[in-house]
């Protein structure tokens, strides 16, 4: 079974920064993409970034180079960088990952930008 926990959430300041991590476990787990999504309140989820198999990278073009998506595929972990943060990044952060078996959803770890 695929577990998927994200952590690094929290309360920042606007300009501030975060580091938001992805855990990903199960047994013979291949994982062919990590993504980064969040969803506001009220708001339909987005995507924040893609980190693919080949190291494609995709990021949402609310992104504008402030945030960096990176991977240890050795220790079955994935990150998101995020700087300069802004009000309206306040968001509950999810990850995902693209494995043999499916794609699975973590719980999400709420980001509030706020003084």
């Amino acid at each position: 079974q695929v577990q998927v926990v994200e952590s690094g959430g929290g309360l920042v300041q606007p300009g501030g920064s975060l580091r938001l991590s992805c855990a990903a476990s199960g047994r013979s787990l291949a994982i062919y993409a990590w993504g980064w999504y969040r969803q506001a309140p009220g708001k339909q989820r987005e995507l924040v970034a893609i980190i693919g198999h080949g190291a494609t990278l995709n990021y949402g073009d609310f992104v504008k180079g402030r945030f960096t998506i990176s991977r240890d595929i050795a220790n079955r972990m994935a990150y998101l960088q995020m700087n300069n943060l802004k009000p309206e990044d306040t968001a509950v952060y999810y990850c995902k990952v693209n494995t043999h078996i499916g794609e699975k959803w973590g719980q999400g770890t709420q980001v509030t930008v706020s003084e």
